[in-house]
């Protein structure tokens, strides 16, 4: 099976090569490491090149929703596998996604609430915010789904390639995630850990994105 790991990244010197290099030692089967430059103004690029990875640039920040379509158009395994470049998630994880693709699963996600969150991993507000979407969509489109806002997570590209994905920014976890649903997919979740930031600073914006999300959700479930 060959994986394409896509790593959506702005202003995230400190921590890119971890994730890269991360990503080498523990799924060394990876075939591909992509990291899609949103934007940065920092040695982002250049340190991620430096690691190993594949490194496409956008000149301007577009957005992480821009950054995975632009990921996904560039991979070429049969699998791809999306993490965070802010080094918070534990590419050694992977590997349990990986296994359950090799079992039949289409869409494996790596839940932080069946997993470890660490002290000072996630905000009181981020939490409750996603529990809120979660159960929201759960409630909606009738699922079992305990992080819906996962950003760690493994899709098969033949099935990613035919969705017709418009999100620009952080609601693309989402859009992902009811796609997928939608189409009846095999899911399964994965218990991962969730790390500590040790620099830079999160790009999210809790009441724009949170709003973004929102209006995402309910517009998926009135389409139909």
């Amino acid at each position: 099976m060959k994986v394409s790991f896509i790593v959506p990244v702005k202003n995230e010197e400190n921590s890119i090569a971890g994730v890269v290099e991360g990503i080498k030692k523990c799924v060394p089967a990876a075939s591909e490491i992509i990291v899609i430059d949103d934007g940065s103004t920092d040695a982002t690029a250049a340190n991620a090149s430096a690691a190993g990875a594949r490194v496409i640039s956008h000149n301007i920040n577009m957005g992480k929703g821009c950054a995975i379509r632009t990921g996904i158009k560039a991979a070429s395994g049969d699998v791809i596998v999306f993490i965070d470049g802010d080094g918070q998630d534990d590419p050694a994880d992977a590997a349990a996604m990986l296994a359950e693709m090799e079992r039949g699963f289409d869409f494996v996600n790596g839940s932080r609430f069946l997993g470890i969150l660490e002290k000072g991993s996630i905000t009181t507000l981020h939490r409750y915010g996603n529990i809120f979407m979660t159960s929201l969509i759960n409630l909606l489109f009738s699922s079992k789904i305990s992080d819906s806002q996962a950003g760690f997570r493994a899709v098969r590209l033949d099935k990613i390639r035919g969705w017709e994905l418009s999100a620009q920014s952080y609601e693309i976890e989402t859009e992902m995630l009811i796609k997928a649903l939608k189409q009846g997919l095999r899911i399964k979740e994965v218990p991962v850990t969730r790390k500590k930031r040790t620099g830079g600073s999160s790009h999210f914006r809790t009441v724009i994105n949170g709003m973004r999300i929102l209006f995402f959700i309910l517009k998926e479930r009135l389409a139909g």
